[in-house]
């Protein structure tokens, strides 16, 4: 039980945190909200500068015009949220057994 203490549950963190399915589903978490945020911000900022000026400012050549992010943030998010890591089963059958280190 020492040794699990000891090294055993840092080597159990860095498996879960190390994993490429974790690594990869935050990474398009990440992505996704950043151009969520950026086509919101966007959107936000073209109608201040219409309350502001009081003009009609033509964002029709935008590169965030007609682009529905929320809809893949939302997909990210819960396949985030929904994510199944095989490194955790190992992680079980581990912990289920009386040596550790066997």
């Amino acid at each position: 039980m020492l040794w699990m203490r000891h090294y055993g549950i840092i080597n159990v963190v860095n498996s879960i945190l190390n994993s490429i399915e974790l690594n990869q589903t935050v990474t398009n978490l990440m992505v996704t909200a950043r151009s969520d945020g950026y086509t919101h911000g966007y959107a936000e900022c073209t109608q201040y500068v219409n309350d502001v000026l009081r003009v009609d400012w033509d964002n029709s050549r935008s590169a965030t015009r007609g682009v529905h992010t929320s809809a893949a943030h939302s997909a990210a998010k819960t396949e985030c949220n929904n994510l199944r890591l095989p490194v955790m089963d190992l992680v079980i059958v581990a912990l289920q057994t009386d040596d550790f280190v066997a």
